[in-house]
């Protein structure tokens, strides 16, 4: 598995109205369904309004579950791939 930052930014109006904890079941049930798990979400002040740290099986099931919650949600995603400082050492020392 590997993880992924999904940094949500509310695209419109509509996307605010639809602001539920529905929704937010929606999230994990797509992350789920794509193989992957939820490690947290949170909410954020600033340039991104939401911050969601995923584990999936791969760099396609992220891009699938960044493009499915922006058809359902509003919320426009960037996602990015991430790695611990120790993996990070090791790759690069």
């Amino acid at each position: 598995m590997q993880t992924f930052f999904m940094f949500g930014k509310y695209q419109s109006a509509e996307a605010v109205k639809g602001i539920s904890a529905q929704r937010t079941q929606k999230v994990g049930e797509v992350v789920k369904k794509l193989g992957g798990r939820v490690q947290s979400m949170h909410a954020l002040l600033g340039c991104q309004d939401l911050i969601f740290i995923v584990e999936l099986p791969d760099t396609a099931k992220a891009m699938k579950a960044s493009v499915e919650l922006a058809k359902t949600t509003g919320i426009g995603f960037t996602t990015s791939p991430a790695v611990t400082v120790e993996e990070f050492d090791k790759i690069v020392g």
